[in-house]
């Protein structure tokens, strides 16, 4: 079997437990798993080799480990680290802000001092931030999680998967809002307005799920007063758990994805769907759901649906149109799929 270690110690918990649950009882790789203990709280692992690792230790812990592909979650700090593994191994690295990757020297310079100065300049002078283009270019293979970002040196990594669960059949439309209820990614406002002005003559719910703070659990706990007896809203002022997020998931008729198309990373734009993946994209897969996206997010999957002016009745059709996520997107499908690539890298 051939070996492979997966390096988070950075930020993406999320992506990281996509490829545990993904490369669980493969046949022809075994996974060590080397995470910071912010990441290791966050992933629940069985028989998993788990590893407390950080930026200090991770280059004497890959030592004489005979590992045929290292993957690096995320490079977004510990640059010089991160430098030295792409130099010493055949590695392949998760890539995530794609105009951040291909900023210049002069670009990163001039974000240093927007946003939060202190951090940037610890990542300027003690975490080699200008490594960065080193690093993405020594590294063997660069990976994006959307089949929509795929170009030159940026290969598909097939991960999500469509769990088996049993369907629950709501008694009202249930529409689930995956993500953190905040301005900065997603426009809740639009949404607040629109749930606003609804005069449904069936009972739906909308459920929040992310936690809520700020101007926008005020404005939930504003709109929650003012609306009819056959709309119900339901929010979270605390952080959700994951065993919350997947029981409401699980109930939803049909998600909505209010993605602001232009969003920030470290002083650059980025472009959801263009130069960066919504976490939502995973979601759907996940949970076998149908998702009504903003109308000028680009994709081409069948799953992702358009919004139309009249949302509460495009909601309503989408959630009575099941579509086969299995076909594509089962676990079998998915992990010898991703076997398959992987294999191609060694």
């Amino acid at each position: 079997m051939k070996k492979i270690a997966y390096i988070e110690i950075d930020t993406h918990a999320e992506i990281a437990k996509a490829f545990m649950d993904i490369m669980e009882g493969s046949q022809d790789f075994t996974v060590d798993y080397y995470f910071s203990k912010r990441i290791k709280d966050q992933v629940s692992h069985r028989h998993e080799a788990v590893f407390l690792s950080d930026s200090s230790m991770i280059l004497d812990q890959l030592k004489g480990k005979g590992y045929d592909l290292v993957v690096i979650g995320t490079v977004h700090r510990y640059f010089n680290t991160f430098l030295a593994v792409t130099k010493r191994y055949n590695t392949a690295v998760i890539s995530h802000n794609l105009n951040f990757i291909r900023a210049s020297k002069l670009d990163l310079m001039k974000s240093v001092f927007k946003g939060d100065i202190i951090f940037r300049l610890k990542l300027w002078l003690k975490e080699g931030l200008f490594y960065k283009t080193k690093v993405y270019n020594t590294s063997r293979t660069l990976f994006v999680l959307d089949e929509a970002l795929i170009s030159g040196r940026y290969h598909y990594l097939p991960l999500f998967y469509t769990r088996d669960f049993d369907k629950v059949k709501n008694e009202e439309l249930m529409v689930v809002i995956p993500g953190g209820v905040s301005q900065k990614r997603r426009d809740y406002h639009s949404i607040f307005e629109t749930i606003r002005k609804l005069n449904p003559d069936k009972s739906c719910q909308f459920v929040f799920l992310g936690k809520a703070t700020g101007h926008e659990l005020k404005q939930l706990e504003n709109l929650s007063g003012k609306l009819p007896e056959n709309i119900k809203i339901t929010y979270f002022s605390e952080r959700v758990s994951s065993e919350e997020f997947e029981q409401w998931m699980q109930k939803a008729d049909v998600l909505w994805c209010p993605i602001q198309q232009d969003t920030e990373f470290f002083g650059m734009k980025e472009t959801y769907g263009l130069t960066k993946m919504t976490g939502n994209l995973g979601d759907a897969i996940a949970y076998g759901k149908l998702a009504v996206f903003p109308g000028k997010y680009p994709s081409k999957l069948n799953f992702i649906i358009s919004e139309k002016e009249n949302i509460l009745e495009q909601l309503k059709t989408v959630s009575e149109n099941p579509f086969d996520f299995y076909t594509t997107y089962s676990r079998k499908k998915v992990q010898k799929k991703l076997e398959q690539f992987l294999k191609g890298l060694l």
